[in-house]
């Protein structure tokens, strides 16, 4: 097709796309187009602007290293991350879902812990806490023999693959749930935390004059076949940010009862004040599969 003005030229890249032989990526590619192109018309977008948009794109491919991932961050950023999830979970966005963003620091060769056993592997300050948690199917049957990942921040606000002084997969563990469905576990209360503000994600930050904290959290991951893969984050709600996270992730289905005890715990080897949350999570029928880990090395060391 010659193209002889703008309004052309979706037509033919629409046209070109449209003989992609796979049905759903041929679906994809033309709402993309039709999308991407009206965007540009919504908006006037100048050839300078297009060329600053490309620079973005392009930073944040140069900002992602095996220990970053400037994409993923940009997504939750922008409210896509969760979208994408809020979407394809709770009857395909029809209901409330425990379901959340995978986030960009799991690891995917998480240690395989007992039940009571602690997340702590290196001095790690902070108010202890004690998880016990519980799987169940849609009829309210546990859900026994799921693979558990358990992860979380240090009350630093540090995942130990940010941070060079944490032990080798300090605050992280993998469990099986027991013929009740339940496991649980101890490590230490999880702070908020910030997230990179020195690339593009950061600058999209200060444009927007948003702060760029993400409120406390735990996340879990829990695999069995037969069950739609459940990734979740369970929030602190005493978090000052609860109602403002930077990454959109805050349900009414995910802020935990996490309980503060006064009380020392000799039992727990705990000191005062420490925490218990009880957790229950219902699986969805569906496809059981692990996702591909959004980084895979740890952060250097400071020179």
């Amino acid at each position: 097709m010659i193209i002889e003005n703008q309004a052309m030229v979706t037509d033919a890249v629409v046209e070109a796309v449209s003989r992609t032989e796979d049905p759903r990526l041929r679906e994809i590619l033309q709402a993309l187009v039709r999308h991407l192109h009206g965007f540009v018309r919504e908006v006037r977008l100048t050839e300078r602007e297009f060329q600053q948009a490309a620079g973005i794109i392009v930073a944040m491919g140069q900002k992602t290293t095996p220990s970053h991932n400037e994409v993923v961050l940009m997504a939750g950023s922008l409210g896509v991350s969760p979208l994408v999830c809020l979407l394809n979970n709770g009857n395909n966005g029809q209901t409330e879902t425990q379901a959340n963003m995978l986030g960009p620091f799991w690891r995917d060769d998480q240690p395989l812990s007992a039940s009571g056993d602690t997340l702590v592997r290196s001095p790690t300050p902070g108010p202890g806490l004690v998880v016990h948690v519980c799987l169940k199917d849609a009829n309210g049957r546990p859900v026994a023999g799921a693979e558990i990942d358990v992860w979380h921040s240090s009350p630093e606000g540090l995942y130990e693959n940010q941070d060079p002084t944490q032990a080798e997969m300090n605050l992280r563990g993998r469990f099986i749930s027991d013929d009740a469905g339940c496991f649980h576990f101890r490590s230490v209360k999880p702070a908020g935390y910030p997230i990179p503000v020195d690339g593009p994600v950061g600058e999209l930050v200060r444009a927007t004059r948003r702060h760029n904290f993400r409120p406390a959290h735990l996340h879990f991951m829990v695999y069995k076949s037969g069950f739609k893969t459940l990734i979740s984050q369970v929030y602190s709600p005493d978090d000052p940010h609860i109602d403002s996270d930077v990454q959109f992730g805050v349900t009414r289905a995910l802020i935990g009862n996490y309980v503060r005890h006064d009380e020392p715990s000799p039992e727990l080897g705990f000191a005062a004040p420490w925490y218990s949350l009880d957790q229950r999570f219902t699986l969805e029928a569906g496809e059981a599969r692990r996702p591909a880990a959004p980084i895979r090395a740890k952060a250097p060391a400071a020179t």
